[in-house]
């Protein structure tokens, strides 16, 4: 039974989803994962937003950055300057065995939910992390300096070039993966959650994969999303700067716009409460709260309030 299905990218939404952990039940979960910031580097498939959230849930995330391991060591990354290696993407030595491990279920034909499945099991991680899709689809920027994959942008160039759109590779032919549909018809679903990642990189490629939005459309539960931009600033990553490149607003109406009718509710920080009426229209109502999340209690906290407020626009229906 599936009572509320999370959409999420790396490490701002990875707080949410560690805080629906909290307050829902394993099989009452179900979190998807972007994999357009997945790449291929070294040999290797690495999925950023898949591993944050592994690594969240398992409580063995890096505290300072929000994303790869604790306590990590960077052996290899040292050694590989030594030679000459393509050393600008950091992998530390814990997240480059993960890494391997991937490369080799890969290689003998198991698919990407199933070698995440594993791996969660392996980490001690009961609530579900699901791929958006098991077909890949990449991320491309396109800026002031041309194309660029996303993780070449992103680390490698310090999202410095101005951005004026995206293209997601591979996306026409990429499929939901069909436990994500299957959790949308679930009559028992409350809610389904946008997580606060940002919207042009994290969310659509989600919502990029053909026939998801009107599945989103058709489900019984309400779509609420949480703004990644309180007070005008995204709060991690290049959300506000992106913004301003794009000619929009840096503010959560921004985020309310670019989701349009998809959503039946919005949920933004009590610094942007003066945003409350404007965002407020007959069909998508608005929950201010606290969604800056430091603690673990703040995750917890918010993961309440979105539930409820779920649960409220299901009763005013």
């Amino acid at each position: 039974m599936t009572r509320c299905v999370a959409l999420t990218g790396g490490v701002g939404g990875a707080k949410l989803a560690l805080g629906l952990s909290h307050v829902l039940a394993p099989d009452e979960l179900l979190i998807v994962a972007n994999t357009g910031d997945d790449f291929e580097h070294l040999g290797l498939t690495i999925c950023p937003d898949i591993d944050t959230v592994l690594y969240t849930l398992a409580s063995i995330v890096n505290p300072e950055t929000g994303w790869g391991r604790a306590e990590e060591s960077w052996r290899v990354l040292e050694a590989l300057d030594t030679v000459g290696g393509d050393s600008w993407f950091r992998l530390g030595d814990k997240d480059i065995a993960l890494h391997l491990t991937r490369a080799q279920r890969l290689a003998t034909g198991h698919t990407l939910s199933e070698i995440t499945a594993e791996l969660s099991q392996q980490f001690g991680v009961r609530h579900r992390i699901l791929p958006m899709s098991d077909r890949p689809v990449r991320t491309m920027v396109t800026t002031d300096q041309g194309e660029l994959p996303f993780q070449e942008y992103f680390v490698k160039n310090r999202c410095e070039p101005r951005v004026s759109g995206f293209r997601f590779e591979g996306i026409e032919t990429a499929k939901p993966h069909p436990n994500l549909l299957k959790a949308l018809k679930d009559p028992a679903l409350e809610a389904v959650v946008i997580c606060p990642s940002n919207p042009f990189i994290s969310i659509d490629p989600i919502l990029g994969l053909p026939g998801l939005k009107s599945s989103l459309e058709d489900c019984p539960a309400p779509v609420i999303a949480v703004s990644p931009i309180v007070g005008g600033k995204a709060l991690k990553g290049p959300a506000s700067k992106m913004l301003h490149e794009l000619d929009q607003k840096s503010d959560a109406t921004a985020i309310a716009e670019h989701y349009d009718d998809l959503l039946d509710g919005f949920v933004i920080d009590r610094e942007d409460r003066e945003l409350e009426d404007e965002l407020s229209t007959d069909t998508r109502r608005v929950c201010v709260t606290q969604t800056v999340m430091r603690s673990l209690e703040d995750r917890i906290a918010l993961a309440r309030d979105v539930l409820e407020f779920g649960a409220a626009i299901r009763a005013s229906r």
